[in-house]
């Protein structure tokens, strides 16, 4: 079994508050849900209104797919342009 996590540092220039920001990442997280199948969630820096750390995470027995998966979610937030991506970090287990 392959677990893959996919962590994403986001800057929302758009967002001029903390209910911004949440509307912002809400939208970009059902949608990465609901096209491919992952679990996601904010997992720091809840409280800055326009920095968010976004992990997302899927689990298969083919690191390939786990790979390719999670380079999907990546390109998707990229060209959904809500937020810019400052860092990405991926990891297999």
């Amino acid at each position: 079994m392959i677990i893959g996590l996919l962590t994403l540092e986001l800057f929302f220039s758009q967002s001029g508050s903390l209910k911004d920001k949440r509307r912002l990442l809400k939208s970009i997280i059902d949608q990465i849900k609901s096209r491919f199948n992952v679990s996601a969630a904010e997992v720091g820096e809840q409280d800055r209104w326009q920095i968010s750390l976004l992990a997302v995470v899927t689990v298969s027995n083919d690191s390939a797919h786990v790979n390719r998966i999670l380079s999907s979610v990546e390109g998707f937030v990229e060209r959904m342009g809500k937020a810019e991506i400052l860092s990405v970090k991926t990891e297999l287990r």
